[in-house]
């Protein structure tokens, strides 16, 4: 099976086994033109094909993940945040291309499919996880199926509107989730309240580089910078909210937290544990755990091969 996760500035892709162990793994850039970004996929994948001698009879089938709303049952990609597709038919257009069966989700849907197949999830029957990059995604399974809803939306935990006077999200509205809790939102909180005159290691280090990033805002906090300290418990709190509230949709058994921010460390994601417990309802929290989730960057291109295989064992029944 081909598993690949189609992000903003790179592309994943991976050759993984049935047993979820992965053969082969490379990636390339997202080609700033949107409209050969499908012809670039299906050309790297033929290339590492043949060089592994390989046939179109070996492969299963591919499975990709589009950052936006997908309709996982046709593969149709309604719109996405960071490439510029509207509209577009990728399982069909790519299935045309290849030969071979193409089974598209949402990004963050699958990398969930991923962690539950061969990460923290455990294959729980009920599960939601969220990613914390430049963007914040969710994905839930619900009775161990990929939750979808009508239109490809379910799931979206990162535009949930927690300040309907905040900041202008990609997505057109204001306050999502995502202008706070991702490294963008991070970033943008502490510079709001970043006081240049203070001798801080933050001030410091920014009038010397003149950049701050999310990974040193964690770095900062760590070495007892109350700015960063409280920057980040702010953003804790406010996903343990959120997460309680979304808990409440698909009453999980685990939730988990992805995604480059979350490898900030452990105790980022024991102070979003610690907001979670303190607003869920009771029989929430009562059988439900936050935790890291495990597969790192490879969560995409294995839950892109798990859902290659569900979709092929349905068509065997």
């Amino acid at each position: 099976m081909i598993g690949a996760d189609i992000g903003g500035t790179s592309i994943k892709l991976g050759i993984i086994d049935q047993a979820g162990a992965i053969w082969n793994k490379w990636s390339i850039q997202t080609n700033a033109d949107s409209a050969a970004i499908i012809t670039d996929l299906w050309a790297t994948i033929q290339e590492k094909i043949d060089a592994l001698n390989l046939s179109k009879a070996d492969i299963m089938g591919i499975g990709a993940g589009a950052p936006g709303f997908v309709d996982s049952q046709s593969g149709y990609v309604y719109r996405t945040v960071n490439i510029d597709w509207k509209d577009m038919a990728l399982a069909e257009e790519l299935e045309e291309l290849s030969g071979l069966p193409v089974y598209v989700a949402n990004d963050a849907n699958l990398a969930v499919l991923g962690e539950n197949w061969k990460g923290a999830g455990n294959q729980a029957k009920n599960l939601m996880a969220i990613t914390l990059g430049t963007g914040v995604g969710g994905g839930m399974i619900a009775n161990g199926s990929i939750l979808d809803g009508e239109n490809g939306t379910a799931g979206e935990i990162g535009h949930m509107t927690v300040d309907p006077a905040g900041y202008r999200c990609n997505c057109g509205r204001r306050g999502c989730l995502e202008t706070i809790a991702s490294a963008t939102g991070i970033v943008r909180q502490v510079m709001e309240k970043m006081d240049l005159n203070a001798e801080t290691p933050l001030t410091k280090h920014y009038r010397r580089h003149n950049q701050v990033t999310a990974k040193h805002i964690f770095e900062f906090a760590e070495k007892g910078d109350t700015l960063c300290k409280e920057t980040i418990k702010e953003t804790a709190s406010v996903l343990g909210l959120c997460l309680a509230n979304a808990a409440l949709t698909v009453n999980p058994g685990r939730i988990l937290i992805g995604g480059g921010v979350a490898q900030a460390g452990d105790w980022f994601i024991q102070l979003i544990n610690s907001a979670f417990q303190w607003y869920a309802l009771d029989r929430i929290r009562s059988t439900c755990i936050v935790r890291k989730a495990q597969l790192g960057n490879d969560a995409g291109i294995i839950g892109a091969a798990s859902f290659v295989k569900q979709q092929a064992e349905k068509l065997t029944f």
